[in-house]
This record gives structure tokens, C-alpha cells and sequence, in this order.
């Protein structure tokens, strides 16, 4: 090809092995499990610190309240970050609470993109949503198989259509037991890079448009409107998996916030110099507590950080809609315009 093609999957994109890791802690990990990671990364470092200083945490308790003082941020903090996720949840649910007009308006739009969707499917598209992105990458890739069958011997262009079946075969098969809720079906569908594509197929279309059968054009029309078709089915999608998130964030967030809130009231109420009297492995009981307790109170703040990483970073990574090519990563070597 007269082009060197970006690369199709996220991971291949990023290039380095430091931005893949990255990549691979923003988006791939388990979100409860990133949380508790950080959560003992930030133990270790807080039982660390105050070991390091070399200051008496018992000699500090007696002569002022730093243990109390701290814990009164994190009440207040605690109590804020409760009403927080309440106003997330406000948000989101605002869409689905609207009046009749709207709610039939919302049913309209989705009931005629699966009709026009039909068209170019051969069939009703699947309801489940991994299944429905699926069938969008398949017809895809088995379009461009036909076009390859008709195409004359045009070296760019059966790189382009084996590339692009390549590319749809193995997201096809990512979606294939993928489940919604989970980040696998995003994951799939920001591999499927139908921007390039779309581009790359308009181009190719426009270089040999006098040189084209009447076959060879309907299958490139068919493929072009087909990728078209997947952009706003995958901001569809993505936006669901967003709703999604954001409640599982919410009920996570109370969930953990109320245990995070009693230990902070507690170590308010009941710790004192002479609470836990001994040491463990050399230092005293009451370090240990202190950095558990306050690794346990700032657990919501990790858990809320780790989940708006993920989504601030699929945002970020899907700002525009067709194609458009935003990141430098995702553009080719030496891609130029043709007047």
C-alpha cells in the first residue's frame, strides 16, 4: 500500500512497553482489584513514612491530637464524597426520567437505526449488545471479502480489504463471549479502528472511481455505509457501558463508605496513647492501626479515582465520531491530502 497503516488495537497503538503498562492499569485491570493494590501500596508507604521520620507517633498523641484532627478531614471528606456519588447518580438517571415525549422520541431514534441497520445486516440486528457490535464487524469483513473477490489487481486495495478482514475476524471473535457490564465489549470495539478505515476506503474508492465496475462500486458504498453504520452503534454502546459504570460506581462507593466512616468516627471517639498499647515487628501497635485506618478511609477516593481514570481515558480515546483522527498514534506515517 502506497501508506503505512496505524495499527488496529489499542494495545498495538500505544506503542512502548511503559505506555502499554499504563494503557493496561487505565483501562484492562479489574477495578476492585486496582483499588485494592493501591490501597496496600498506599499502606506500606504511610506505615513507612511515619516509621522513617523517626517521630514518636505516642509522644505526638500525647501532646496534641494529630490522629484526631486527621480523622475529622476524613469524616468531613467521607460524608462530601457520599453526596458526590448521590449527584453522579442524579446525572445519570436524568436520562431515563424524562416525559413521555422524550422516552417515545428515544424509542423512535433506536426502532429506525436497527430498521436502516437491517438493510446492510441481511437480518434484525441482535438485541444483546455484544452480539449487535459483532454483527456490524462481520458483515463488514465478509463485505470486504466480496470486494476482494471482485476487485481487480489493485495491490493497495487487497492490502486494505486483508487488512480490514483481518482486523474483523479477530474482534468478531473477542465479542464473541464477551458480556455487557464488562469492559471486554468496549475493549473489542475500540479495536475495530472504523475511523481509518472509513477514510481509507473513501480514498481508495475516490482514486479508481473512473476505473470502477458497477460491482465494485455497490460493494464499496456497502462498506463504507457499514463502517458508518458502526460508529454510532459503538457511541451507543459505549454510552450505555458509561450508565453502567457510573451506578456500579455508585453503589460501590456506598458500599465502601460506610465502613470507611465508622473506622474514621471511631479512631475520632475511642483511640487514644493507650489504646493499643506493644509494638509488632519493632513499632508501635498504634502506627500499624493508624495507617490501616486510614488506608480503609481512603478506599472510596482510590475506588472513585480508578473508575474515572477508565472512563475520563475511553473518552478521551473516542472524542470524534467518523473519520476523524485525533491521537498520533492513530494516524499513519505519511498520510497527506488529495485535492
Amino acid at each position: 500500500m502506497t501508506q503505512t497503516e496505524p495499527d488496529d488495537t489499542m494495545r498495538e497503538r500505544v506503542g512502548d512497553r511503559r505506555s502499554r503498562l499504563r494503557l493496561a492499569a487505565q483501562l484492562n485491570a479489574g477495578r476492585l482489584r486496582l483499588t485494592v493494590l493501591i490501597s496496600v501500596l498506599f499502606f506500606a508507604l504511610l506505615s513507612a513514612t511515619i516509621v522513617a521520620t523517626g517521630d514518636d507517633l505516642l509522644v505526638a498523641m500525647t501532646q496534641s491530637d494529630p490522629v484526631e484532627t486527621l480523622f475529622q478531614g476524613y469524616v468531613t471528606a467521607l460524608i462530601t464524597g457520599v453526596t458526590l456519588v448521590v449527584t453522579i447518580s442524579q446525572l445519570v438517571l436524568s436520562q431515563e426520567l424524562g416525559p413521555l415525549g422524550d422516552q417515545h422520541e428515544r424509542m423512535k431514534g433506536a426502532v429506525d437505526f436497527r430498521q436502516e441497520a437491517k438493510e446492510y445486516l441481511g437480518t434484525t440486528p441482535p438485541p444483546e449488545p455484544a452480539a449487535f457490535l459483532q454483527a456490524f464487524v462481520e458483515v463488514s469483513g465478509e463485505t470486504a471479502e466480496r470486494l476482494a473477490e471482485v476487485a481487480k489487481s489493485r495491490d493497495d486495495v487487497q492490502e486494505f480489504l486483508d487488512e480490514l478482514t483481518h482486523n474483523a475476524d479477530a474482534v468478531a471473535s473477542d465479542l464473541d463471549d464477551a458480556q455487557f457490564g464488562r469492559y471486554q465489549v468496549v475493549k473489542s470495539a475500540l479495536d475495530f479502528n472504523y475511523s481509518w478505515k472509513i477514510y481509507q476506503a473513501r480514498r481508495l474508492r475516490q482514486r479508481y472511481a473512473d476505473d470502477l465496475t458497477d460491482e465494485e462500486s455497490a460493494a464499496f458504498d456497502d462498506l463504507i455505509d457499514l463502517l458508518s453504520l458502526f460508529g454510532p452503534a459503538r457511541e451507543h454502546i459505549k454510552t450505555l457501558f458509561f450508565e453502567w459504570e457510573l451506578v456500579g460506581l455508585s453503589r460501590k462507593m456506598v458500599y465502601v463508605s460506610f465502613p470507611a466512616l465508622l473506622v474514621a468516627v471511631s479512631m475520632i471517639l475511642v483511640v487514644g496513647p493507650e489504646t493499643v498499647p506493644g509494638s509488632v515487628f519493632g513499632v508501635d501497635s498504634v502506627v500499624w492501626l493508624v495507617a490501616a485506618a486510614a488506608t480503609i478511609c481512603s478506599m472510596p477516593f482510590f475506588l472513585l479515582g480508578v473508575y474515572m481514570i477508565r472512563l475520563a481515558t475511553i473518552a478521551r480515546r473516542t472524542l470524534a465520531i467518523g473519520p476523524f483522527i485525533l491521537r498520533e498514534s492513530g494516524r499513519s506515517d505519511d498520510l497527506d491530502w488529495e485535492s
